[in-house]
């Protein structure tokens, strides 16, 4: 049984949730102090001493999405197969995408830049996908520069999920373009002898 939360931790648990909804669906202008605390029936003397103010409370919605993804995508495990586990990763992404779409919203709609090629913390998203493309590029899978697949990889996932997420696609049609569109990308980046084999072991139209 766990620790039961204090009454700030409750607070900043509601105050979290209330900004994360506001980011997500609002002009990030009109999302103030005054408007989340008044949401989360909390003082805005509460976002100060538990946050230091509205930098602090973004802050911590941007945490909260990184450390979200990051575990779900760690979560997966690396299999003998770099091409299965990146296809894999590419599930748990659209998965919590789906299930927390506004903490994606908040994480990919200003709040987080992405940049491929900056510093990777110890737990920033991207680690579980850089690590499944460096075990392709060793076993001679893929070919190519790893940032560059990194952003071909998240580039690819990111417009399918913006677009299911928007109610552009069904979840029928969101399931076979997230299938066949994630495999012809990855197969653009393998070696020719894997690119070949790939194209042999397609089902006939």
């Amino acid at each position: 049984m766990g620790r039961p939360r204090t009454n700030d931790e409750a607070v900043r648990e509601r105050l979290v949730e209330c900004a994360t909804e506001m980011l997500a669906t609002r002009p990030r202008e009109s999302v103030t102090i005054r408007a989340v605390a008044a949401a989360a029936e909390a003082s805005t003397t509460a976002v100060y001493s538990l946050f230091g103010g509205k930098d602090g409370l973004i802050g911590a919605v941007r945490d909260r999405a990184v450390a979200g993804l990051f575990r779900d995508l760690s979560a997966v495990r690396p299999s003998a197969d770099p091409l299965a586990d990146l296809c894999a990763l590419g599930v748990a992404y659209r998965r919590w995408g789906c299930e927390n779409r506004h903490l994606y919203t908040v994480l990919f709609g200003g709040v987080q830049s992405f940049e491929p090629s900056g510093q990777v913390g110890a737990a920033d998203p991207i680690r579980p996908l850089l690590a499944a493309i460096g075990r392709g590029l060793t076993a001679s899978v893929l070919a190519g520069d790893a940032t560059e697949i990194a952003l071909s990889v998240w580039g690819t996932l990111h417009g399918l999920v913006t677009l299911e997420l928007a109610g552009a696609l069904d979840t029928a049609t969101a399931d076979v373009a997230f299938r066949s569109t994630i495999r012809a990308m990855l197969r653009g980046w393998t070696t020719p002898d894997v690119f070949r084999r790939l194209r042999q072991d397609e089902p006939a139209p």
